[in-house]
């Protein structure tokens, strides 16, 4: 291979069209789907509470309940652990934007903790520091699919008696200590969005273990209403409700997805060990880490630059960009998954969520501070990375996992070229 970076004219690493999208559709997705659509019910439907069945099974959870979105199925979980006006959530400081506005929906409020460096997420040793009087939970994000610690964070909500929520949007089948994410927490919320590992084109699904989580849950996820479209219902709105139900169509190609994912995660299991050991030893790449007793599902095989060796440590987001320009121009399928820590976006900074400093200024309320200054290894992460998703999914093998490990190498080798 040329060492002419293909960004300055030479070959590209990855040759257009290597990539295969995801996710791969079969006759057994078309045939769920086409039963779904001529089956008559396209609103919750048979394939709703078939998929709420199978992916309890699946996960080891007693209920399951399927959204309309993994946000939605987040705010589930805040109602499920009766968080509302006067609470405080903590959160990580470093996810997506649903991680924290959840809290927002629910009239609670943000705390924010600095994240790990190594792992991506929440920072254990300063959980316990972030506990007030006003906490009544904790989310707990598997960011990019590596779960947290979680015999560690379960000891200090027991501590506290707060409730703890797993964002595992991203962590379908992710393991910590040998138990799958979503089964440890107090409840716990998965996407299946099109980017997800098991895809529904959109859609969530909310997950508990406790009967009384699982009726707070299903109250706000349709309208209010006791009995949930399955049942007899006498559409009275009994509490404030909203309508976070799935419909038969998603959940059908949801179902014919979820029997594959086992395979799905084998698969890119096997890429991702693959692509890690073509990484070893590109200069100036910092790989992710595994912690003993946590087993990553790779949804996101996410990357930093060592930008002090390079010696980009004050301008570190600009020099990643122009890094991440050189390996697209490879073929390489990389990108910024966020570009803000949630406590710099506007909404936080502005605390005004609902107008009127709501719910900042809620009467029940204490004081909180956003001061981006207390989140430095958030930051760092932020403006260092760039993360790989479809290279390493099938039906992609490890031959594309190799060609896209070379674009990165070819581009980190040849830094002083860069454009």
């Amino acid at each position: 291979m040329s060492n002419t970076l293909a960004i300055n004219g030479g070959t590209p690493a990855v040759p257009p069209g290597t990539v295969k999208p995801w996710p791969p559709v079969d006759e057994v997705d078309r045939q769920m789907v086409m039963a779904s659509l001529e089956g008559g019910v396209h609103t919750f439907g048979p394939n709703c509470t078939a998929l709420e069945a199978e992916f309890a099974a699946w996960n080891g959870n007693r209920y399951a309940v399927t959204t309309n979105s993994g946000t939605a199925a987040l705010h589930l979980c805040l109602a499920a652990c009766d968080c509302g006006a006067g609470d405080q959530v903590i959160v990580p400081a470093y996810s997506w934007s649903s991680s924290a506005t959840c809290i927002l929906h629910s009239n609670s409020v943000p705390v924010f903790v600095d994240i790990d460096f190594d792992t991506m997420n929440l920072d254990v040793t300063k959980l316990e520091a972030a506990i007030t009087p006003k906490t009544k939970a904790i989310i707990v994000v598997h960011l990019h699919g590596l779960p947290m610690e979680m015999d560690k964070v379960m000891a200090i909500a027991a501590r506290h008696g707060v409730a703890v929520i797993e964002d595992a949007c991203q962590a379908h089948g992710a393991r910590s200590q040998g138990k799958k994410v979503g089964t440890m927490g107090h409840c716990g919320a998965f996407s299946c969005n099109q980017n997800k590992l098991h895809c529904s084109g959109e859609g969530g699904i909310f997950v508990t273990d406790d009967e009384e989580r699982l009726r707070k849950a299903r109250q706000l996820w349709s309208f209010g209403e006791t009995a949930t479209p399955a049942e007899s219902r006498d559409y009275h709105a009994y509490a404030l409700g909203w309508m976070y139900r799935n419909n038969d169509l998603t959940a059908a190609f949801g179902r014919a997805q979820l029997m594959k994912l086992d395979s799905y995660l084998e698969k890119i299991k096997q890429n991702a060990q693959v692509f890690r050991q073509a990484l070893e030893g590109t200069p100036h790449l910092i790989q992710p880490e595994e912690p003993e007793g946590c087993e990553s599902n790779w949804y996101n095989y996410t990357l930093r630059f060592d930008m002090e060796a390079l010696g980009h440590a004050e301008d570190a987001a600009a020099f990643r960009d122009r890094l991440g320009a050189a390996m697209r121009a490879e073929g390489v399928d990389t990108g910024v998954w966020q570009s803000f820590i949630l406590p710099a976006m506007t909404v936080f900074q502005a605390m005004n969520g609902y107008g009127q400093g709501c719910p900042w200024d809620c009467p029940y309320q204490e004081p909180v501070d956003y001061s981006l200054e207390q989140y430095p290894e958030a930051q760092k992460h932020c403006d260092s990375h760039t993360g790989l998703t479809f290279p390493l999914r099938p039906p992609n093998g490890p031959e594309v996992a190799e060609m896209t490990a070379a674009g990165i190498r070819k581009v980190m080798e040849n830094v002083g070229k860069v454009p």
